[in-house]
This record gives C-alpha cells, structure tokens and sequence, in this order.
C-alpha cells in the first residue's frame, strides 16, 4: 500500500485508483456476465416452427373443407325446399278465400278498352251486341272485348270518387280526416249490402246464371263513373249542372244494367225481346229491373251531400 504523508505528520492510504475500479467495473456494458437474464421476455420461437403453424392455422383440419361444402349444400337445399312449399300452401289457402287467378282476368284491360267502356258507361244507346264473347268456352279477356266485365274502372271510380268527395268537402271548409274516411267506408259498405242483396235474391228466386260475385261486385262498381261525373260538374258549374249530368249518368247506367244483366238472368227466349209466360221469368225479370233500378238511388244517396 502507498502512504502519502499530510502537513499534521499522518501517512494516508490511497483509494482513489481502487473506486475507479470498482466503478468502472459498475458502469460499464462490456464486462463478461456469469449468468445470462432470462427474467423479461422468454426464448424467440424459430421461424419454421411459427410458419408451420401459420400454415396450420389457416389450412384446418384436412377433412374439413371436405365436411363444409356437403353440409351447406343440404342445408341450402333444405331450405329452398321449405320456401317452396310455404309458397305453395300459401297460394293454395288464399286461393281459397281469394281467386287470384280469376282476378288477373278483370284486371286484364287496356287503354283502348277503358275508353270505350267508359264512352259505353255514359252514352250505351247506340251499343247493340251486347253479348260477350267467348273462345273454347271461356271468355275472353276485357281487353278484347267491351261487353266484358272488369274490376280496373269499378276500383279506380271508387278511389276517384273517394277523392273527388274530399275536394268537395275541402272547398266547402268542411274537410277532415275522420270525414273522409266516413265517406270512403259508407260507400264501400253501401256496396257489399248490395252485392249480398243480389246474391241473396238470386239465390231465393234458383236463378241458374254464371254470374258470379265477383261480377256482380263490377257491375255495381260501374255507378261510381256517374257519380263523380256529376259531382265534378257540380263543383265547376254549380247545382243545377250537379242535378242534369247526374240525371244524365242515372238514365245511361239503367239502360247499360238493363241490357248487360239480361242476357245473364233472363232465359234465352226473353233475352232476345220475345213474350216468354212464366212466373220464373217475371221473377228474373223483376230481379233485373230491380237491381238496375237500384244504381241511380245509391249515385244519388252518396252524392247529393258533397254539393251546396
């Protein structure tokens, strides 16, 4: 050891260079290490072994692919055959209730058609075949025939006079929702008491016709043609051009009602103008002057109201 000798007469030892040491050997990064620190993180995987199962991953199973496809196949097919008989057991139960193929047939009309129909509606003085036409016993569609009946012009009538009925409430200050629907259900409801009126007298008179509901639901719709007719010329020219057109309309649809219903409920012999003695065919005849009679009582009764 070095002493080194102080002004008081004391050796002193030197440390100096033996806390360098010791400090650099601290301090320093390069100084070999005993044991290698495996506290933080663990050993880094190879990289074949994380590619291998990568590859595992998304490969799956070897039978899987093989297991996946039949297995969605059936159930697609399964599920195809369920819509299908959904489908089925739909149309055949609303079928039922709700002749969706008969109605095709009253829908199946054109512009040419609804004019002349409509013309016919209005004017049916000078109209003389009357009869409607049928190809294989079947008739054919409105579009090809005039003399058919149809249910397009029956319910656009009904919504224009819906309509119609509201513009003249609106310019009477009278408009309101719950009046407009009293009106739209008032005449609907007019309409189905007539048509079961029809059915039931048919019915207690053994009528054999092919008139069926469904026809007798269009020939009752055509009034609404006359209806708004005369309600359109009341609300431009005023009352006494409501009460003219309107008797105008009432006239044309008795005549049309008279001339289309009896070649359906009279017999063969009285349709064609012929005396035919018979209470049966007075019955029918009653029947048809009736229900003829019957249209301009409901024009008049759902109209006269809407004009002030």
């Amino acid at each position: 050891m070095d002493y080194t000798a102080t002004q008081s007469g004391f050796r002193q030892r030197k440390l100096q260079p033996n806390m360098r040491l010791r400090n650099s050997s601290v301090d320093g990064s390069d100084g070999s290490q005993l044991f290698e620190d495996t506290s933080g993180t663990g050993p880094a995987p190879q990289p074949g072994y994380r590619n291998q199962q990568a590859g595992a991953q998304a490969a799956g199973f070897p039978g899987q692919s093989l297991l996946s496809e039949p297995m969605s196949n059936l159930a697609m097919a399964y599920g195809t055959s369920l819509a299908t008989q959904g489908r089925e057991m739909v149309d055949k139960n609303l079928d039922r209730f709700i002749p969706i193929s008969k109605l095709k047939y009253y829908f199946a009309v054109d512009t040419v058609y609804v004019g002349k129909k409509l013309g016919l509606l209005v004017f049916p003085y000078m109209h003389e075949n009357w009869e409607v036409s049928y190809q294989q016993d079947t008739p054919v569609a409105p579009r090809f025939d005039v003399n058919a009946p149809d249910l397009y012009i029956p319910a656009m009538g009904f919504i224009t006079y819906v309509l119609v009925a509201g513009l003249a409430l609106g310019t009477q200050n009278r408009f309101s929702p719950e009046l407009l629907g009293v009106q739209a259900s008032s005449a609907l409801v007019w309409l189905i008491m007539e048509v079961l009126a029809v059915l039931l007298s048919l019915y207690l008179v053994t009528v054999n016709t092919d008139l069926t509901t469904i026809d007798l639901l269009a020939f009752s719709g055509y009034k609404y043609v006359g209806m708004i007719v005369g309600v359109v010329a009341g609300l431009l020219f005023g009352r006494p051009a409501y009460y003219l057109s309107l008797l105008w309309c009432c006239v044309a649809i008795f005549v049309f009602m008279i001339r289309t219903l009896r070649l359906k409920l009279l017999s063969e012999a009285a349709a064609e103008g012929r005396l035919v003695r018979g209470a049966r065919n007075q019955l029918r005849m009653y029947l048809t002057m009736t229900i003829a009679a019957a249209q301009p009582i409901f024009m008049y009764w759902l109209t006269y109201h809407l004009i002030r």
